[in-house]
């Protein structure tokens, strides 16, 4: 008998799903797609399919189901709720999915925001690991973060916090589809670096890692192309340290994959702006597309922590 969770951690394209032991060690992986293009509900009915295999492999492989289960979602969340709320890739709204799987699984749900979970990894048992106070950044497509308080995200009032990516830093600039103009993500994203330097290379097909190499090499083009980038993240950055006080930032998603092309012009223009505040350690992330999973993981087995409560006192 292995007391285990289920950990999903449902993509656009595709999901990533784990049996993570008690103690944190990864039991059993497995990846399927998540079928967007059959339409909403059937990519509902495959999560619950999904999870239901999960759940029938721990009792064969290892004498008992799993005790509870973490699934994280992209989109608008209300994890207070256990709502998918809004995904414009996968097409949902509104769907219940902790009721849904609990009733199919029979066991606890954790639903959770897919960076803010990834976010939970990091801070937790990655990058971040020992830290009591973070910030995450997932520069990918767009930019989004996770708000690390005492080994726990916030979320928000209403499931947005950690937008950062829609701080605007370029006021009365690039139209986003937010609604702003001058957003952090429109300068700043993996997706957005690619096509200024498509732009300024009069290659089409170049993309943000291609603009990495290049100013490795040195190409004047595409250091500034690189350096405007930067800036916009810093000016971000400050307005996130400013308001939130972290002990360490830390980076994640496509672009920094270019590692110290990214992270030493970065430091230093972090350093340059700094006045009053106390600059954090600026860090890479460590867990790759394995933190969305493991974060899931953390979820599920959070369920499990039992708080003492204060008995009533009768007068």
């Amino acid at each position: 008998m292995v007391r285990h969770v289920i950990a999903l951690d449902v993509g656009g394209t595709g999901m990533k799903a784990a049996l993570v032991g008690a103690d944190g060690t990864l039991l059993h992986r497995a990846r399927r797609s998540t079928g967007r293009a059959d339409g909403p509900d059937a990519v509902v009915a495959g999560i619950l399919d999904f999870a239901t295999e999960l759940r029938a492999h721990g009792v064969g492989q290892y004498g008992e189901p799993a005790a509870a289960a973490g699934i994280a979602v992209p989109g608008t969340v209300d994890e207070a709720d256990g709502t998918a709320v809004y995904s414009a890739n996968l097409g949902w709204r509104d769907v219940p999915l902790r009721a849904l799987l609990a009733e199919r699984l029979g066991m606890p749900v954790a639903l959770g925001h897919d960076v803010r979970t990834g976010g939970l990894a990091e801070g937790r048992i990655g990058a971040g690991r020992g830290t009591d106070r973070f910030l995450f950044l997932a520069l990918g497509t767009g930019i989004a973060g996770a708000i690390g308080i005492g080994g726990r995200v916030e979320a928000g009032a209403h499931g947005f916090a950690g937008e950062i990516g829609h701080i605007v830093v370029r006021p009365g600039g690039a139209a986003c589809p937010c609604g702003q103009r001058g957003c952090l993500e429109r300068y700043a994203s993996a997706a957005a670096v690619g096509a200024a330097w498509a732009a300024a290379s009069g290659d089409p097909d170049a993309d943000a890692a291609d603009c990495s190499r290049a100013v490795a090499s040195g190409d004047p083009n595409a250091v500034r192309v690189w350096q405007e980038a930067v800036d916009a993240l810093a000016d971000g950055l400050l307005t996130a340290v400013t308001l939130l006080d972290p002990r360490t930032l830390i980076i994640g998603g496509g672009l920094a994959e270019a590692g110290e092309v990214l992270f030493r012009p970065l430091r230093e223009a972090v350093r340059r702006r700094i006045t009053f505040q106390k600059a954090p350690a600026l860090v890479p992330a460590a867990l790759g597309d394995s933190a969305g999973c493991l974060g899931a993981g953390l979820l599920a087995r959070d369920l499990l922590t039992i708080t003492p409560t204060t008995p009533e006192v009768s007068t």
